[in-house]
């Protein structure tokens, strides 16, 4: 569901909604709401069209658990009536193992789902990690179909069980300090900023200093102590800011 930063379609989007995440309102301007993700708490405007009421009971029990999400780049939910498209890194509530419940009507899912239960693997996050390859780039987007460089790594950690905020001057507070970019490890996070010192960047760092991130696409480049090397241009695209480790154990 497209979130928008004002209430008109003409208006950018500035992130999405998944399949089964929940928000709260905060405000009603005509056929559009403002709501905040209660994952990340990320503010925008929704199409009314677009809304599904749940209960305060059904909330509050959302709020109150943790929920796989789907590892099938697509898959359906669906029951006697509905058949719903999911897409990788949709949030599946109160699933059992075989149905999920959405508001007051329960789904079938027979797809694969992340197992919070498990530790975190660096095999499982390269992989979705590598799941994202070649996506294209989209302002405000979080799916394989179109993502932007925060959005693509608060989905790959919120599959295996870690929720980021949305934006990467955000997410820059997380995690503890790699003070060499030649002591990376697979997972870590590369922050970059612009000639102001903001926060505008971010990718997640494979093996040998290689880097993951979203620029055009999901694409693969070296890392240094300068920044990012993108060896199709011949030249540094992103100043290096700092190095962040969310999974120290991993």
């Amino acid at each position: 569901m497209p979130v928008r930063s004002e209430p008109s379609d003409k208006s950018e989007l500035i992130t999405e909604l998944f399949f089964g995440e929940c928000y709260t309102i905060l405000s009603r301007q005509g056929n559009w709401l403002l709501v905040q993700n209660a994952l990340d708490l990320y503010e925008g405007w929704i199409d009314v069209k677009q809304h599904l009421p749940v209960t305060a009971e059904y909330f509050s029990a959302w709020k109150n658990q943790a929920h796989p999400r789907t590892l099938d780049i697509v898959q359906t939910v669906s029951n006697a009536t509905i058949r719903i498209p999911v897409l990788l890194g949709s949030t599946l509530p109160f699933f059992d193992g075989l149905n999920i419940q959405l508001g007051d009507q329960k789904y079938l899912f027979n797809g694969r789902a992340s197992n919070l239960n498990l530790p975190v693997k660096e095999n499982f996050l390269k992989k979705i990690t590598l799941t994202f390859f070649k996506a294209p780039y989209v302002w405000g987007g979080r799916s394989v179909f179109g993502v932007d460089c925060s959005g693509f790594v608060q989905q790959v950690y919120g599959i295996c069980g870690y929720q980021l905020p949305r934006d990467a001057w955000q997410q820059i507070s997380h995690g503890q300090e790699v003070h060499f970019a030649t002591q990376t490890k697979p997972g870590d996070l590369a922050f970059f900023d612009n000639a102001e010192g903001r926060i505008v960047h971010v990718g997640l760092m494979l093996e040998e200093n290689r880097i993951i991130h979203a620029s055009g696409e999901v694409r693969i480049d070296t890392l240094d102590h300068h920044g990012i090397y993108n060896r199709d241009r011949n030249k540094y695209t992103h100043q290096l800011r700092l190095i962040r480790r969310i999974f120290k154990d991993m």
